[in-house]
């Protein structure tokens, strides 16, 4: 059986799940799912994501997100229906919500399942990613398995 991390930050959409389930055509794929919530240390790289990307009232709206104690149960939820959409597919899938240090916190997942690969499904982050201060960027320096990153689709 081929073992995925899958780094996410929002739930996954249906799109999503074809395709991080599909990645390895009839091979049986288990999956570790890591959500982290969402919070105001990235609030301004967000917000400027969204200007780069034309989306000014998202970029307007950044601060009414729910942040610290607030943001663990909407991210709870998003957690909950990833699983059961990777589930309803076939696949085998676990997960937990990562609060702090997301980075060791994947490193130690990968070492635990003895993961094959692991996959950053985000939205684009420009800054980030011009920086490699994204998550898969620094991924990659840190879990010695292979990283794939893959842009989240939106419903």
């Amino acid at each position: 059986m081929f073992t995925s991390v899958l780094m996410i930050e929002q739930p996954l959409t249906p799109v999503d799940v074809d395709f991080v389930t599909t990645l390895h055509g009839d091979d049986e794929v288990s999956f570790v799912v890591l959500m982290q919530p969402r919070g105001d240390q990235d609030r301004l790289l967000r917000a400027i994501d969204d200007v780069a990307l034309g989306e000014l009232p998202e970029a307007l709206h950044e601060g009414d997100e729910p942040e610290g104690a607030a943001a663990r149960r909407p991210a709870a939820q998003a957690l909950e229906h990833s699983l059961e959409a990777l589930r309803r597919k076939g696949a085998k899938a676990v997960g937990q919500l990562v609060e702090d240090h997301p980075l060791d916190r994947l490193k130690a997942v990968v070492d635990e399942t003895a993961a094959d690969e692991v996959i950053v499904l985000t939205a684009p982050h420009f800054v980030e990613e011009f920086f490699h201060r994204d998550w898969a960027s620094r991924a990659r320096h840190k879990v010695g398995v292979p990283v794939l990153k893959l842009f989240a689709h939106n419903e």
